[in-house]
């Protein structure tokens, strides 16, 4: 990248080209650089030359237009839905692109009743205090099209911790899988919208997809401004705020006697540094007994749309994972990401594996129902 940057090595050059587009992007390189290397910043800045020489492949553009569009993406995720309501997704998930894609559909769904959790509702929480801190809430495109029940539940669970969520609109899409295909202008785009719907208050910005808040805590860098640098130091994952201040916890739920595996996204372990956090959810639940997975916290193979662009590469990457979780039985698989939520799930219904992919957020508010915290 260096060679690049310097003009030693030319854009075109096929090695550099094969080997920087088969790079997943997990940035697990960062945390163990003893020269504290940021990675992802130059691998986003080489691929970014990259387009400039040549189009961005056509299968990643689609995508990107499909899932991130002002009103296409509305009609296509509303499709996706009507098709997942329909059960099939998930019966008909494999290993091969079709398969795999509907597999990575049907585990977007909504999971209504599992061993040891409650009922799935729409209930809201009891009476609250007044004078609540407010959080905002980022919806993003792939987690609102395709996980609002992941924010249902966000807004429950922080509401029974003392938060009042309130709405934001003219948000877009946070622009992370723009800037790790290269495209920065676009990702840029977006990131100035965001900042301005989200204005210059103090308040806390929720988010429950971790690549969203990597990219959205370095909205500073991305853009090179001082509202910038504010917005992104206003960016918390959910699990942050539910950890508190002194990270003391949530308030504890009902118990749950659930075997849990936690796959830690990398972009809130390696790019955001939340490594706790997320613990202090499951260990508000009791009963709830966390499984441990030899290599966890390796990554799953979704990366973006690299699941997309490299599907060989990445089904390689997750069948390891698969290996694993199969010896560990857990019953569910927790991680705070679409892309990861997705992938897992998709590899665990294509392996034939009984546990189901679900956010941390869930399974807290799965906690709070069971103890008659919602009306």
């Amino acid at each position: 990248m260096r060679g690049l940057e310097r003009g030693d090595i030319a854009v075109t050059d096929a090695a550099l080209v094969y080997h920087l587009d088969r790079c997943l992007g997990c940035r697990g390189c960062e945390p163990v650089c003893p020269s504290g290397v940021q990675y992802g910043h130059g691998l986003e800045a080489a691929r970014s030359r990259i387009t400039a020489a040549r189009p961005v492949p056509r299968v990643a553009r689609l995508a990107l237009w499909a899932l991130t569009t002002p009103g296409m993406s509305s009609v296509v995720y509303w499709f996706g839905r009507l098709l997942r309501a329909t059960g099939l997704p998930r019966l008909l998930a494999g290993w091969g692109r079709f398969g795999f894609a509907m597999g990575m559909l049907g585990a977007t769904k909504a999971v209504g009743r599992l061993s040891g959790s409650a009922v799935r509702s729409h209930r809201t929480p009891t009476a609250q205090p007044p004078n609540r801190p407010t959080a905002l809430l980022f919806r993003g495109c792939v987690m609102q099209g395709l996980f609002s029940h992941v924010h249902e539940a966000t807004i429950r669970t922080l509401a029974v911790n003392e938060y009042q969520v309130r709405e934001v609109s003219g948000q877009l899409c946070c622009g992370a899988l723009h800037a790790h295909a290269g495209l920065l202008e676009e990702a840029r785009a977006l990131a100035r919208a965001n900042v301005e719907a989200f204005g210059d208050d103090d308040d806390p910005i929720v988010v429950n997809s971790a690549g969203c808040g990597a990219l959205m805590k370095e909205y500073g860098r991305l853009l090179g401004d001082a509202r910038a640098e504010r917005f992104a130091a206003r960016v918390r994952d959910v699990t942050e705020l539910l950890a508190g201040d002194g990270m003391k916890g949530p308030v504890a739920g009902a118990p749950l006697d659930l075997h849990v595996a936690y796959d830690p996204p990398c972009h809130l372990l390696h790019a955001q540094g939340v490594a706790v956090q997320p613990l202090k959810l499951f260990a508000a639940i009791p009963l709830l007994e966390l499984v441990p997975v030899p290599g966890a916290a390796e990554c799953c193979g979704s990366a973006g749309l690299f699941t997309l662009l490299e599907p060989e590469m990445s089904r390689a990457v997750l069948k390891t994972k698969l290996e694993r979780l199969r010896e560990a039985a857990p019953q569910v698989v927790a991680t705070g990401n679409p892309g990861c939520l997705m992938q897992i799930g998709a590899g665990l219904a294509a392996a034939g594996i009984a546990a189901r992919a679900r956010h941390p957020v869930e399974l807290l508010d799965d906690a709070y129902r069971a103890a008659g915290r919602y009306e």
